[in-house]
């Protein structure tokens, strides 16, 4: 299927409103998130093939194990932000929020507003040197009841806070005392 096929289905499936992508900063925030990790793994790999570099029943040579991990790692690195990041959309409709995202598993999320019991803006350390914020939307239930929207700009994340807060103060469903 080519993209251009893709695209109207995916306006068609949010109410002709076409599906927001994330903050393309995003994918260098997650790739230094990911190269941190990555590093965390190679290190020990990196420690066995040196203590093992002079043993007399090695079975591989030296470096094939951690050049693996490091090769795959690099790659992993490279490549996964990329797919991720085009993998994401959301909308914000009147009365819910609609969104996308998976590489491997294509999830699909609706949030209707009127179960929303607070929402959030978050930042971790790498988030917060790109002006990045993720949007925590807590939900009433138990299962998956917090839904988080990564890789917005700050601004557009506290703006999305707002109106959910204003609909949810405002919501017509909520019954006023007699």
């Amino acid at each position: 299927m080519d993209a251009d096929a893709s695209e109207p289905a995916r306006a068609d499936v949010a109410d002709g409103e076409p599906l927001r992508s994330l903050a393309p900063s995003i994918r260098a925030a997650w790739r230094i998130k990911m190269v941190g990790l990555s590093v965390l793994l190679f290190l020990p790999v990196l420690f066995y093939d040196l203590t093992h570099l002079f043993s007399p029943n090695a079975q591989l040579p030296f470096g094939v194990i951690s050049g693996g991990v490091l090769v795959s790692a690099t790659l992993y690195c490279l490549m996964w932000p990329r797919l991720r990041y085009r993998a994401w959309g959301f909308a914000l409709r009147p009365e819910e929020i609609y969104m996308e995202h998976g590489v491997l598993r294509h999830i699909r999320t609706v949030v209707p507003l009127r179960r929303i019991q607070h929402v959030d803006v978050s930042q971790d350390l790498v988030e917060r040197e790109f002006a990045l914020g993720r949007l925590v939307v807590h939900t009433a239930g138990s299962r998956s009841s917090d839904v988080v929207i990564p890789g917005l700009p700050l601004p557009e994340a506290e703006e999305i806070r707002d109106k959910i807060k204003r609909f949810i103060l405002e919501d017509p469903l909520v019954e006023e005392p007699v």
